[in-house]
């Protein structure tokens, strides 16, 4: 238990009553917060992806429709970082959504 909590600031790094303490709130807290880090990077992406969706016409979930109608089964985290790091890139794929969703009415008019 000391071992693991090596570096902790005075008496929680040399006593085991207050080690054993710190190292279990530690453990919780890492075990809790994985999973809350997954969480923050998938709001991230969305939020990056909306805002580079409505520089270019759209809104987030028409894209999301859209790359579905499409085929395009590239995730969030893709699709966020070719948004910033590659601006043609995205704007051919958004592209292709807006043609998929066109095809998707026209065929839902057709239909009706």
């Amino acid at each position: 238990m000391l071992k693991k909590a090596k570096g902790y600031r005075g008496r929680r790094s040399k006593l085991f009553r207050y080690a054993k303490d710190a190292v279990m709130k530690a453990q919780y807290w890492a075990y809790r917060d994985r999973k809350t880090r997954k969480r923050t990077f998938r709001y991230l992406w969305i939020q990056r992806l909306n805002a580079a969706a409505r520089a270019n016409g759209m809104t987030y979930s028409r894209l999301a429709e859209g790359l579905k109608a499409a085929g395009i089964g590239l995730d969030r985290k893709v699709l966020a970082d070719i948004a910033v790091t590659d601006e043609v890139v995205f704007k051919s794929i958004l592209d292709q959504a807006k043609s998929a969703l066109e095809n998707k009415a026209k065929s839902k008019k057709k239909a009706a």
